[in-house]
């Protein structure tokens, strides 16, 4: 009769998990090898989990809770929304040091290869900052601090976009790459500078007002 896992076991099993789908994708990790490096047998894993498929669904909702967690935090307490924003743009730069894999994982849910996922984990992906975002950019409009003339959810999705885009450029091959051509080979540790710039394009899209805008003929 198998020993039931503790949770810290389990947990170490998903994050082994997690490294291995993140370096070799879904279809080609292979859970003997992350049986042997968590020190379990096959039999172990399929007892908690169906499949490959079960145990892989299981290591990205373990990721998630990380997610949701960083955001939750960053978005904590009542702040004007520029300081909402850094401590975002903060919290996307400590998961890209502190929990590479899971946004590389992340990053292969939104691949082509991945596809058979996207209908189980789009709106368990998305709908935690989709909302939170949204929520947060209405009080500001409320508020008075941001522009009258935006569409919240709209805005809550170009700004959700900038930051995956900086997120995957911290952690994925190719844009981080791209990261280092647009901004210099220092871009990966020049932290403050990262942050700064960003909260100016941030600040220029929250606050300039289209009527604000004067055109030269």
């Amino acid at each position: 009769m198998l020993k039931k896992l503790t949770e810290e076991k389990i947990n170490e099993i998903l994050e082994t998990g997690i490294v291995e789908f993140a370096q070799n994708g879904p279809d080609k990790a292979n859970i003997n090898v992350i049986a042997q490096k968590s020190g379990v047998s096959i039999g172990v894993i399929y007892k908690y989990y169906a499949n490959k498929d079960a145990f892989f669904e299981a290591c990205l909702r373990h990721a998630l809770k990380a997610l949701e967690a960083a955001i939750t935090e960053a978005l904590t307490g009542d702040c004007k929304i520029l300081v909402r924003a850094e401590k975002l743009i903060r919290a996307v730069q400590r998961s890209a040091k502190d929990q590479g894999s899971y946004n590389v994982l992340y990053h292969e849910i939104t691949s082509g290869s991945c596809r058979k996922y996207a209908p189980v984990f789009a709106k368990e992906i998305e709908e935690i900052s989709a909302t939170t975002y949204t929520a947060f950019l209405t009080q500001a409009q409320d508020a008075g601090d941001v522009r009258r003339d935006m569409n919240p959810r709209l805005f809550a999705f170009f700004f959700d976009n900038v930051l995956m885009m900086l997120q995957f450029s911290y952690c994925c091959d190719y844009y981080r790459e791209r990261f280092k051509i647009y901004c210099g080979e220092d871009a990966l540790t020049d932290d403050e500078r990262v942050v700064t710039e960003l909260l100016k394009f941030f600040e220029s899209a929250f606050s300039i007002e289209r009527t604000q805008i004067t055109h030269k003929p």
